[in-house]
């Protein structure tokens, strides 16, 4: 394994899509949704151990997740269990994933990926990401991996490829946020499109470069701290300092605005688990496409529904056609699976009515 190579896991969100299962006191990168014994977080250190050292990966988490990181994940040592104090969105926490590797390691090849991803095809995803690494650590260039769409999703991303190359992989032309149903129609018939996997690949140095570039409001925070990461010091650094960030995403901030941007295209079955609707897409279905997940059910009269309930449960649906019905620790919701937009609004208002009661 190269010992330049590092891993960057981001792990700091709520979840909040996946209520009620997914909480503040454990949001959904640390539940097992398939009854496999292993959380989304876990699977995904998991994925990264067979490509690169364990020493050399990393996970950003709100400081409320810390204890529950390191009991999910032991054999991390405590100095790469990186705290936000508050939540700040992708940017920050790269940047400071970034300063803190560069102070370990100048050389260092940095891939960055969410805690919550599903990658069916294991074998194949390793043998991607070690070639985006081995691109990334000879050329300047930020690297971002596109997945080919098998159908016209509006819940993702989307990157147009640029007929231009850089040592045989495309440079972006264009990142286009989730569309409506008919231009993601004529993205997937054009074949210029590939679905934006939120997976990015860069040397350090890279990085940092564009964070002075195209975000000096937070290149100029870090800047502060170069002589105290990888002391005693640096949390409460990051503590004062952090506050000082913009809340804002390395999508917009970074990879939309940089000339030196490209994207690898791969298949290596991936799903984003955002949603429940993602969830039923790639869940194992009945004879009328209903998902069970945990609990015993039985359908009568009823299709396109994902059901979701601790172990023990049987839960019978008759004449439901495409919801979700989702049960844990006292709360109950059935919502259309075409609304599920609305359950971040359900979450705030149930937290106006009853506090944190039930959030």
């Amino acid at each position: 394994m190269n010992n330049n190579n590092y891993c960057v896991i981001m792990s700091g969100g709520i979840g909040s899509r996946f209520w009620p299962f997914s909480r503040e006191a454990k949001p959904k990168q640390f539940l097992d949704f398939f009854g496999t014994g292993r959380s989304l977080l876990q699977l995904t250190v998991d994925r990264f151990k067979k490509i690169l050292p364990i020493e050399n990966i990393y996970i950003v988490t709100n400081e409320a997740y810390a204890e529950l990181t390191k009991q999910e994940i032991p054999e991390l040592k405590s100095s790469q269990v990186l705290l936000e104090p508050l939540r700040r969105n992708t940017a920050p926490c790269i940047a400071y994933a970034a300063y803190h590797i560069k102070k370990m390691n100048p050389d260092a090849n940095i891939v960055v990926a969410p805690a919550d991803h599903l990658i069916l095809k294991e074998d194949e995803f390793a043998s991607v990401i070690k070639q985006a690494l081995e691109f990334v650590s000879r050329n300047p260039i930020l690297l971002t991996l596109g997945i080919k769409p098998n159908r016209p999703e509006t819940g993702y991303g989307y990157i147009q490829i640029d007929e231009d190359k850089v040592d045989g992989i495309n440079k972006v032309k264009v990142f286009t946020e989730k569309p409506n149903y008919e231009l993601a129609k004529i993205f997937y018939e054009s074949g210029e499109f590939l679905w934006n996997s939120g997976l990015f690949i860069w040397n350090v140095d890279t990085i940092l470069r564009a964070f002075h570039d195209y975000l000096p409001e937070i290149s100029n925070v870090f800047d502060q701290g170069v002589d105290i990461y990888c002391t005693p010091e640096e949390q409460g650094f990051i503590n004062e300092q952090y506050a000082y960030c913009p809340n804002i995403s390395i999508d917009y901030g970074i990879m939309e605005k940089a000339s030196n941007v490209c994207v690898l295209g791969a298949d290596f079955g991936w799903s984003d688990l955002g949603t429940w609707g993602s969830l039923h897409d790639i869940s194992e279905k009945d004879e009328e496409a209903n998902v069970t997940l945990k609990c015993e059910t039985m359908f009568f009269d009823s299709s396109e529904n994902i059901v979701a309930m601790p172990e023990g449960k049987l839960a019978v649906i008759q004449g439901l056609h495409d919801y979700i019905v989702a049960e844990s620790d006292g709360i109950l919701l059935i919502c259309k699976k075409s609304d599920e937009q609305s359950i971040k609004q359900f979450v705030a208002d149930t937290k106006l009515k009853y506090n944190d009661r039930y959030i």
